[in-house]
């Protein structure tokens, strides 16, 4: 008996790695070599296709479709009818399977609803991507991005929350109390010493 819970229409083609704990639900298809981490959420109609690689604590809300060459690592988040392409060029009549381009979902990110992310363009740690953006170029970590093409509007907290820096480049997180560092274009938690 396997140690997570797939809903009895959902299809597990075989040769799938799904972690304990993980709760897959109506007419979702996962193909034969995705390999889901432990205590994912997959909505309503979610693909996962052959090779996408979840960590743990994904969650993917309903009607998302998951190609080859993406990549979510732990504690991402994908709203609904959230978007990934894998080609740059496609079309009907042309073959272009060897040319998939791959995407990276890092850590702690969140894609809302309706966003579309252009393959080759990875997403930062605790990135957050707008409903409805269409993501052309990569994500700077904590970066807040929106429409389309988007374009980066501000700062997230890892907690979700925007991020206000002052003259020193420091910024405290209004819901958690953690303290945010702007260096040269780049947040982080501590301050660098470089």
């Amino acid at each position: 008996m396997p140690d997570f819970f797939a809903h009895e229409t959902a299809i597990i083609d075989p040769d799938c790695t799904i972690g304990a704990g993980t709760k897959i639900w109506h007419f979702s298809h996962i193909m034969t070599g995705a390999v889901i981490g432990e205590h994912c959420n997959l909505g309503q109609n979610v693909v996962i296709s052959p090779g996408v690689v979840l960590g743990s604590n994904v969650k993917v809300q309903n009607n998302v479709s998951i190609y080859t060459g993406v990549i979510c690592e732990d504690d991402v988040f994908l709203g609904p009818s959230c978007v990934f392409t894998n080609v740059i060029n496609p079309r009907s009549h042309v073959n272009r399977r060897d040319e998939y381009a791959g995407t990276t979902v890092k850590r702690g990110a969140s894609v809302g609803a309706n966003a579309t992310i252009v393959c080759g363009n990875d997403i930062g740690e605790f990135a957050f991507i707008g409903a409805g953006a269409v993501v052309t170029k990569s994500v700077e970590p904590y970066a807040l991005v929106v429409g389309n093409p988007a374009f980066q509007l501000g700062w997230m907290s890892e907690a979700g929350l925007r991020l206000f820096f002052d003259e020193k480049g420091k910024a405290v997180c209004s819901e958690t109390g953690e303290e945010y560092f702007l260096r040269n274009g780049a947040v982080s938690k501590k301050i660098s010493l470089i």
